[in-house]
């Protein structure tokens, strides 16, 4: 099968798509299942993967919502790309196609736009302007806001960001991020609402989803949809009290609330709780219904030490949860119920003997394929006690 993109190869984004979809889906499957195999042997077979919608090729395109570029320098020009596989080299692209079709116009607009005015790249000495540029939209395209991430606010990027509001491509929202010391993160700590909508407007996984673009929202609105009805499938309805642990803008406190379940959820990021917040008032939510508590998971659970819920959602980052976390959860607390969403299969394998230790054990595994094309594994897990 021959990839649909030209920059496949060099580009670091994607590796499979040259394998079939169907391919694809059971690769991942067979991988997560015997990752998790070499750490617990007790295991339910794990699930057939969920897809994503295909195109007349059978394979899913223009799936990530969150877009992000990042920019360099050529000779004396500037280029924008991705980083290569396995390294910091930049690829020039001029297509994306697992990206939204709206968030490329824009990007590239900007790009061109940027190039005609030489606004410098940052550089790795971050000597020069520009870092990356991050396009949030809706599932649907109809909603879309822009953040120039850059070392400074110079004056150099006056007209080229004009230009691009002035034209057809123009964002509904537009932000502009200093970020002006290394860092593993693409955003800073300052953000400048420049031009428009704060949010973009997120139905597809059910709820009205406000979403800004630097706070934590999956980039697969499809994907997250499964996700969601995984968790309330896990969760009994007639359960009263569940802990969203790593709650982000609420993902799953808003249709946990909806459904009628009281929810404490726990977030690290002060902007995704503010989103949440919001999120709540525009579904009309009743508050009673949800408490938002800011602050690290392990932190926080203290403060819950006394407090008992019938079921845990657990959405930690990449590498995973905290011990701290871990016994809280399932020592402490001790729900009858947990449903872990993991984003990094590895971490969540080293958990998972501890977990079986506390007195659980594992009624399902369901990959879930967030990332097509890509090697990454998101998974839902459903523990009973």
């Amino acid at each position: 099968m021959t990839a649909r993109c030209r920059h496949v190869g060099r580009c670091g984004g994607c590796q499979w798509q040259h394998v079939p979809y169907p391919e694809q889906l059971e690769r991942k499957r067979a991988t997560l299942d015997a990752l998790l195999r070499r750490h617990v042997r007790a295991l339910p077979p794990v699930s057939p993967a969920i897809g994503l919608p295909v195109g007349d090729d059978g394979m899913p395109w223009t799936f990530r919502h969150k877009s992000a570029f990042v920019f360099g320098a050529h000779g004396r020009g500037l280029v924008m790309g991705h980083f290569a596989a396995g390294g910091r080299e930049i690829v020039p692209v001029d297509e994306c196609p697992v990206q939204s079709a709206r968030a490329n116009r824009i990007a590239f607009r900007l790009r061109d736009e940027l190039a005609k005015a030489r606004v410098s790249a940052a550089g790795p000495d971050l000597a020069g302007v520009l870092r990356h540029v991050i396009i949030r939209t809706s599932a649907d395209d109809r909603d879309a806001v822009a953040m120039l991430v850059v070392t400074r606010n110079a004056p150099e990027l006056k007209r080229p960001i004009r230009a691009l509001l002035a034209s057809d491509d123009r964002p509904d929202g537009f932000f502009l991020n200093l970020h002006d010391t290394p860092s593993p993160y693409m955003v800073g700590r300052e953000t400048l609402r420049l031009d428009g909508h704060a949010h973009v407007r997120e139905r597809r996984v059910g709820p009205l989803f406000l979403v800004s673009p630097t706070a934590f929202f999956q980039t697969n609105p499809t994907a997250a949809a499964a996700l969601v009805g995984l968790v309330l499938d896990a969760i009994d309805p007639r359960a009263t009290d569940v802990l969203d642990l790593y709650s982000g803008s609420g993902l799953f406190t808003l249709p946990l609330a909806q459904r009628g379940h009281r929810v404490t959820a726990v977030e690290e990021n002060t902007r995704a709780v503010s989103d949440a917040r919001k999120n709540l008032e525009v579904n009309r939510v009743d508050p009673r219904a949800v408490r938002l508590m800011a602050g690290r998971a392990e932190h926080v659970l203290r403060d819950l030490a006394r407090s008992r819920f019938d079921a845990v959602v657990l959405d930690p980052p990449r590498q995973g949860c905290a011990p701290a976390v871990l016994d809280a959860v399932f020592r402490r607390l001790q729900p009858s119920r947990a449903v872990y969403v993991s984003c990094g299969p590895e971490s969540l394998a080293e958990e998972l003997p501890g977990i079986l230790d506390a007195g659980y054990r594992v009624e399902s595994v369901t990959p879930v394929d967030m990332f097509p094309h890509t090697t990454h594994i998101e998974a839902v897990v459903v523990f009973d006690s």
